[in-house]
C-alpha cells in the first residue's frame, strides 16, 4: 500500500495516500484495484474539467466496465447506477474542500463473477440530475485499471496520471532533459522491463517495487511502457508524457492560407495551419504519423505568434487521410476549418457517407479531421440558373430530420416535385453545418465549414442544390455565427475545467446580450470577423448557395447590453457598432456574389433596421402572433399592419414576413386547442380552421416583397411546436394530402403563389391598407393594375362600407369568371372568415 494520511469526516475514517493526495484527480487507497477486494476511491474535483468544483454535497458515481466485449471504451458494460437517480448506495462521501470518496468491491458493486475479463473501470461523477459532470481535462470518461485477484497487475503512484484510457501525465509537459520519476509496485515478484519509445531503458529481476528515473531526451508525446512477466503471465501498462521542445519562427509559405490545408497539386505538397495564439506548442497527428506527436510533427509558429503550421511533402494522394492538432500537450481538436469529421461518439449511430475512410480507433480521442487530396470533381448541370427577383421570393423552411421519413439530401432532393407544384421559389434550410450529435434543430453548431452527415455526403447534397436550381428554386441555408458550441475546436483551445477562458480569441466569456445559447462570439476580434467572413465564402463557393438566413444576426455586437430577458430593450436599441459590422459583412458577401440574398433574423430598433434594408439586406418579419389571433378570431391583438414596410419607415419591401416559423406555435394547434366561437362558428373545428388558414394566406402573401412559409403549413399541420420538446422529432404529415380539407389548403396556397410570381403589383406598389380591426384590408396600385384583398376575421357577421378607393367593378380571382361590382358609400357585409382577393385586371 501507498503511504497515507488519515482523514475522518463524519465519522467515517479513510486513508489517503500522501505522496498523491495534492495532485491525483482519482486516488486509490490500494496500490491495486481487484475485483473481489474493496476499494476506496477519492475524487479531487479541483482536477479534470472542474466542473463539480465548489460543491459540498449531492454528488453521485455513476460507472461501468470495459471488458473483452467492449466493442471501445465507450461501450460501457455492466451500469448499475441510473443517471440522473439520488440513489444512496451511490453517493460520494464529503470529505474535504473538493474531495468526496466511495468504497465498493467491484465484484459486488457491477453484481459480476470474478472470472468476467474486465480491463477497467468507467466512470463519472454527476450532480443529481445529471446537468453537471466532472469528466477528464479532455471531456473524456474517466477510467481505472482493474484486474482479477490471480491477474498481474501494475499500480504507478509516480508520475502522477490523469485517469484516461491513454493514461497520460497530469502535468501537461515536461522540458527536454528532465529525470522523470517512476515509482511503481507490481502485484507479485515479477521481471520488469521499462521502455522509452520502444527502446529498453531499464530492467529489474524478481521484484514487486520500483523506484528509479526515466531521462526525457525527446520532444513530443513520449510512450513509457511499463512490463512485467511472473511465472505464465505478463502485463503491460503504457504513459504518455509529453515533452516541450524549441519553437522555430517562419512565415508561412507563399500562397499558404493561415488556416485549414493549403494543397499544392504540382508539388506534392500540404500545408496545415493553425490559428492559436498563446500556445506553448502544437503539433500535427494523423493516420500518416499513427497519431504520434514526434520533432518531426511539431509545428512552426509565425513571427506574430498566431499561426502554426507545417508543410508535409509524402503524403500519399491516392488515399484519404484523417488528422487533429495536438495543443500544449493535451488538447486534440480537430481542424476548425475541416470539411469533413469523424465523431467516434455520434457517428455509430447513423449511416456514414461509403467514402469516407475509418476513423482511427486506438490511435487517438475525441473528434478528427478528414482530409482529401484527391477529391472527386462534382460537375453542375444547373449553369445558366438565374435567381428569382426577391421581391417575388416564396421561401419554403424545412428541417430534413421532421420533413421527411428518410432524412437524407437525396430524399429530400426526390421532394423537389412537390415543392415545386406548389410554387415555392427558395427552400431555406435549417442548419446543415456540423452540429453536436445526430437529431438536432442544427443551432449548436461544432464545425462551421463541415457538412454534417446526419443528413448524407456532400455530393448528395450538391444535387440538391444543383437539382433546386434545375426547377428554378434558390436554395438558402440558415447559418449559426453568433455563436458556437463546446465541441468547437475555437472553444476547446481555450478552456479550463470545461470553462472558457480570458485569452480565448475567439470568443467572451460572458454573452453579451440576452438568449445567447453556447459560447457568445466576440464579433469584434479580428480572428472572429476572419472565420466569419472564410465561413461565409466556403458555401458559396463550395456548394453554390443562393443566400443566408443569419440566425440571432441581432447579437453580432460586444455593446453588452447584460443577458437578463429585462434586457432585451436595450439589446434592440439602436446599435452604431452592429450596424457597421453587418454592412462589413453584406459588401463582403456581395463582392463574392452580388445577388445575393443576405437575411437577417434580427427583430431590433426599425432605424437600425431600416439602415439594413437600405444596404440590401432583408429582415425577418415575425407575425405569429397576429396572424394566430386573427385565425383564431380574437380581434384586439391581430393588428397585421406590419406586413407592410411602411409600417416599419422601410421604402423598399425588404422584410422576410411570415406568420410560421421553426420557431413559432403552429397556427393550426392553437386554433384547435384555443379557436374563438360565434353563433353556430366555431375555428376550433378542423374544416372551418382550415379555411381560417386560406385566409390568413391570403392577406400574408400578397402583401409587397417577400414571404416564408414554415414546411407543411400548406396543409395544416397542427402538432406543437412542443410536442416531444420544443426542439424534439416531429412527425411529419405526408398522408394529410388525402384529407380532401387539407388538399383544398393546399390548392390554395398553390394558386396564390402562381399569383404572387407572375404579377408584378406583388412587389412594390403604392399601399394603402386598414389592418386593425375585424374586417381588414389592403390595397395595392401598379400602374393601372390594382389589387384588392380583403376580409373579416371575426366570428360573427362584419360589415364595411365602400370608399372611393374600393369602388367596383373588380375580377374575384378566387371565384374564376365572378365579379363584384361596389358602389362609394355601399355597405358590404361579409361573414365569419369570408374574404376577396379582387383586382381590375385578371391576375395572370
Amino acid at each position: 500500500m501507498l503511504s497515507c494520511k488519515k482523514d475522518i469526516r463524519n465519522g467515517n475514517e479513510i486513508e489517503i495516500p500522501a505522496e498523491t493526495a495534492k495532485e491525483g484527480f482519482i486516488i486509490s487507497t490500494t496500490d491495486f484495484v481487484f475485483l473481489d477486494e474493496e476499494v476506496t476511491l477519492v475524487f479531487d474535483l479541483s482536477k479534470g474539467n472542474k466542473e463539480l468544483m465548489q460543491e459540498k454535497d449531492g454528488l453521485y458515481l455513476h460507472a461501468g466496465l470495459i471488458t473483452s466485449a467492449s466493442a471501445s471504451e465507450k461501450d460501457w458494460k455492466h451500469v448499475t447506477t441510473e443517471w440522473g437517480k439520488a440513489d444512496a448506495a451511490y453517493k460520494l462521501k464529503h470529505l474535504e474542500a473538493n474531495k468526496f470518496s466511495i468504497s465498493f468491491v467491484p465484484k459486488d458493486f457491477f453484481n459480476i463473477s470474478e472470472q468476467l475479463s474486465a480491463t477497467h473501470i468507467a466512470l463519472l461523477i454527476r450532480n443529481m440530475d445529471g446537468s453537471k459532470v466532472a469528466r477528464n481535462k479532455d471531456g473524456s470518461d474517466m477510467y481505472i485499471p482493474i484486474r482479477a485477484k490471480n491477474q498481474l497487475q501494475i499500480g504507478v503512484s509516480a508520475p502522477v496520471l490523469q485517469p484516461t484510457y491513454q493514461e497520460i501525465t497530469e502535468q501537461d509537459e515536461f522540458e527536454k532533459g528532465y529525470d522523470l520519476p517512476l515509482v511503481f509496485a507490481v502485484s507479485a515478484a515479477s521481471a520488469v522491463e521499462i521502455s522509452l519509445n520502444n527502446e529498453v531503458v531499464n530492467t529489474f529481476s524478481q521484484t514487486t517495487k520500483v523506484d528509479t528515473k526515466i531521462r526525457l531526451d525527446r520532444g513530443g508525446l513520449n510512450r513509457l511502457s511499463i512490463k512485467a512477466t511472473s511465472a505464465n503471465q505478463s502485463v503491460q501498462r503504457d504513459i504518455y508524457v509529453m515533452v516541450s521542445q524549441d519553437v522555430t519562427t517562419a512565415e508561412l509559405p507563399s500562397g499558404a492560407k493561415v488556416n485549414g490545408v493549403t494543397i499544392n497539386n504540382s508539388t506534392k505538397k500540404v500545408v496545415f495551419a493553425l490559428s492559436a495564439p498563446s500556445k506553448s506548442s502544437v503539433y500535427l497527428l494523423g493516420s500518416f504519423n499513427d497519431y504520434v506527436a514526434t520533432e518531426q510533427s511539431f509545428m512552426k509558429r509565425t513571427a506574430d505568434g498566431n499561426t502554426w503550421w507545417i508543410e508535409v511533402s509524402d503524403l500519399d494522394f491516392s488515399k484519404q487521410h484523417t488528422y487533429q492538432f495536438l495543443v500544449g500537450g493535451q488538447i486534440r481538436i480537430a481542424d476548425p476549418y475541416a470539411v469533413t469529421v469523424l465523431d467516434p461518439e455520434h457517428d455509430t449511430s447513423i449511416q456514414i457517407p461509403a467514402e469516407l475512410p475509418s476513423y482511427p480507433t486506438g490511435k487517438t480521442s475525441g473528434i478528427v479531421s478528414v482530409l482529401n487530396l484527391s477529391p472527386e470533381s462534382y460537375t453542375w448541370q444547373s449553369t445558366s440558373y438565374v435567381r428569382p427577383h426577391p421581391y417575388d421570393l416564396v421561401i419554403y423552411e424545412l428541417h430534413v430530420r421532421d420533413f421527411l421519413e428518410k432524412k437524407n439530401y437525396t430524399t429530400l432532393r426526390d421532394s423537389i416535385p412537390y415543392l415545386k407544384a406548389l410554387g415555392v421559389n427558395a427552400i431555406e434550410l435549417m442548419p446543415v453545418q456540423e452540429f453536436e450529435g445526430n437529431s438536432s434543430w442544427g443551432y449548436n453548431p461544432s464545425y462551421h465549414f463541415a457538412l454534417d452527415k446526419y443528413y448524407g455526403s456532400a455530393k448528395a447534397f450538391k444535387q440538391f442544390v444543383d437539382a433546386c436550381h434545375a426547377n428554378g428554386i434558390a436554395v438558402i441555408l440558415d447559418v449559426v455565427l453568433n455563436h458556437a458550441f463546446g465541441q468547437s475546436p475555437l472553444a476547446q483551445l481555450y478552456m479550463q475545467g470545461g470553462v472558457l477562458q480570458a485569452n480565448n480569441p475567439w470568443f467572451n466569456v460572458v454573452p453579451t446580450h440576452p438568449f445567447n445559447v453556447g459560447y457568445d462570439f466576440n464579433h469584434e476580434s479580428p480572428l472572429t470577423k476572419q472565420f466569419a467572413k472564410d465561413v461565409m465564402r466556403y458555401w458559396i463557393e463550395e456548394y453554390k448557395i443562393d443566400g443566408y438566413r443569419f440566425d440571432l444576426s441581432k447579437g453580432f455586437t460586444q455593446k453588452n447590453s447584460g443577458t437578463a430577458e429585462s434586457s432585451v430593450g436595450t439589446w434592440s436599441a439602436y446599435d452604431a457598432s452592429r450596424v457597421a459590422l453587418w454592412k462589413e459583412y453584406n459588401n463582403f458577401i456581395k463582392a463574392i456574389d452580388t445577388d445575393f440574398y443576405v437575411i437577417l433574423e434580427h427583430f431590433a430598433d426599425d432605424q437600425e433596421e431600416r439602415e439594413l434594408a437600405n444596404e440590401g439586406m432583408f429582415l425577418w418579419n415575425n407575425l405569429n402572433h397576429n396572424f394566430n389571433e386573427a385565425s383564431m378570431g380574437y380581434i384586439a391583438n391581430s393588428n397585421l399592419s406590419r406586413l407592410f414596410p411602411q409600417s416599419h419607415g422601410f421604402t423598399q419591401p425588404r422584410l422576410i414576413s411570415y406568420m410560421e416559423s421553426h420557431d413559432e406555435e403552429r397556427l393550426m394547434f392553437k386554433n384547435q386547442m384555443y379557436g374563438n366561437t360565434g353563433s353556430g362558428y366555431s375555428t376550433k373545428t378542423l374544416t372551418t380552421a382550415l379555411n381560417r388558414m386560406e385566409q390568413a394566406a391570403t392577406f400574408l402573401l400578397f402583401a409587397p416583397g417577400p414571404k416564408m412559409i414554415w414546411q407543411f403549413g400548406e396543409i395544416g399541420y397542427d402538432i406543437s411546436i412542443n410536442e416531444n420538446g420544443r426542439t424534439g422529432d416531429k412527425p411529419s404529415k405526408w398522408n394529410y394530402r388525402s384529407d380532401a380539407n387539407r388538399a383544398n389548403l393546399l390548392k390554395h396556397y398553390a394558386r396564390l403563389i402562381h399569383f404572387k410570381k407572375e404579377n408584378t403589383v406583388f412587389r412594390n406598389p403604392a399601399s394603402e391598407y386598414v389592418l386593425t380591426g375585424a374586417v381588414k384590408y389592403y390595397i395595392l396600385q401598379q400602374g393601372n393594375q390594382k389589387v384588392m384583398v380583403i376580409g373579416n376575421f371575426d366570428v360573427v357577421n362584419q360589415s364595411f362600407q365602400v370608399s372611393a378607393a374600393m369602388e367596383g367593378p373588380w375580377y374575384d380571382n378566387l371565384n374564376s369568371g365572378t365579379t363584384v361590382n361596389w358602389s362609394v358609400g355601399q355597405t358590404i357585409q361579409l361573414s365569419p372568415g369570408q374574404y376577396y382577393l379582387l383586382s381590375k385586371d385578371i391576375l395572370k
